[in-house]
């Protein structure tokens, strides 16, 4: 099982959680800790140990609090990557069912949170890119259905939200689907992001695979972060 990827997906939800995917509200969690988390992208560990140390100090004021949860069960699953890749399978399999495990939990807790929903999707989808199927595939289900929930929560005001944003959470639909072999769902989710966010980062690759020519990667976000 290869978790070279877990990096990639905390800047895929970067990409999300920079972006409006909610109206604004007073204190959001992740405000709080994504920088200290993304930070691990560039190899900063001090940083993402100090998010994961916060998550940990509001879990332990309030067990469930469903956003803490989510983003300390994405470290954990990052946690899991790196013993993967040091040859360390009994500690990455444990760290493994340890984030999936709480990731599930903030959903059960907050199941129509979209700042529950986006992280634990987003870290999936790009997680499994380079997982063996049979292992991806029920985990890019997992992470389709979080970012199809999340489209049905943002339905009333989907419309004033960037094409930036429209296109990211589109994309992970739309690449979802086609990964999951239902080519007939991708192509109406490529066919709404050109539609809907014609001038986000993802169209040109939505009108590549709707033309039979998508680029061999789908590439990473363009956007604002």
């Amino acid at each position: 099982m290869r978790f070279t990827l877990v990096l990639s997906g905390f800047l895929y939800l970067s990409a999300l959680a920079a972006a409006p995917m909610q109206p604004a509200k007073a204190g959001r969690f992740d405000l709080e800790v994504r920088s200290d988390f993304f930070a691990a992208f560039s190899g900063d560990m001090q940083r993402f140990e100090r998010g994961m140390a916060r998550c940990e100090e509001v879990l332990a004021a309030d067990p469930n609090h469903a956003e803490a949860m989510v983003w300390h069960g994405s470290g954990v699953f990052f946690r899991a990557g790196q013993a993967f890749q040091k040859g360390d399978i009994q500690n990455g399999m444990a760290l493994y069912q340890k984030g999936l495990a709480e990731m599930q939990r903030a959903v059960e807790i907050a199941p129509d949170n979209v700042g529950v929903r986006i992280p634990r999707g987003a870290v999936l989808l790009e997680a499994t890119r380079q997982m063996p199927e049979p292992q991806a595939r029920p985990l890019v289900q997992i992470g389709v259905s979080d970012f199809e929930h999340t489209l049905k929560l943002q339905e009333s005001y989907f419309a004033t939200l960037s094409d930036h944003a429209k296109g990211e959470l589109l994309f992970g639909l739309a690449d979802g689907w086609a990964r999951l072999g239902d080519k007939q769902k991708a192509m109406q989710y490529f066919t709404r992001l050109t539609k809907d966010a014609a001038a986000s980062g993802r169209a040109s690759y939505a009108k590549a695979w709707l033309d039979g020519t998508p680029p061999a990667s789908p590439g990473r976000c363009v956007g604002c972060h």
